[in-house]
């Protein structure tokens, strides 16, 4: 799989999911015990800006032109947004040399790459979860998500973006396994 799809990828997904939230779920809680679905979905769009910026190598500080969930168009502004996200990391030059997400510090653009996909399909799963969807990933980009989640596992940890790991078995699927590493229990409910 071309690294430039990845993110359209994770994103057509979540923009399923997010079709199917019912405005009456908004206040449900998720696997993410910092969220409930409307918080989730402010997340999204509040660093939504950043990650664009990022395949762009533009420094965004995240939640410029994020959307109030009041309005009637709150999916609507999350599906341009994730349109956007996949565009803009679908231009080879996104994943090449280094980008910065929402700060002035440099990362290496394939690492902000793998972690947007990353954000795409574990909180498009907490959405999903939350709402009584199933998603789906296509294997092909969920081993390279586990893969890049295992490679920076231990620094999501200390910038607190991950809870400790849950343990999954080997054999579990590999969402499964993607979500016991960044501290989600596969079975929550």
């Amino acid at each position: 799989m071309s690294e430039t799809e990845r993110v359209a990828r994770a994103a057509t997904t979540l923009s399923k999911i997010i079709r199917t939230v019912e405005p009456s779920r908004l206040d449900d809680p998720t696997p993410c015990a910092q969220f409930d679905v409307r918080a989730l979905l402010a997340h999204l769009l509040f660093w939504g800006p950043s990650l664009v910026g990022a395949a762009r190598k533009e420094a965004v500080p995240p939640g410029e032109s994020a959307v109030d969930l009041t309005v009637d168009d709150w999916a609507a502004a999350l599906d341009s947004h994730l349109d956007e996200l996949g565009s803009a990391w679908r231009d080879p030059a996104a994943w090449q040399g280094v980008t910065y997400m929402g700060g002035p510090m440099e990362l290496p653009a394939p690492l902000v790459g793998g972690m947007v996909v990353g954000e795409l399909i574990v909180h498009g799963w907490d959405l999903a979860r939350a709402t009584g969807s199933t998603p789906h990933w296509d294997d092909d980009l969920l081993r390279e998500t586990y893969d890049d989640t295992g490679a920076t596992v231990g620094q999501g940890r200390e910038m607190g973006i991950y809870g400790p790991e849950i343990p999954v078995p080997a054999t579990a699927p590999l969402l499964d396994r993607i979500l016991g590493l960044t501290g989600r229990d596969p079975a929550w409910s």
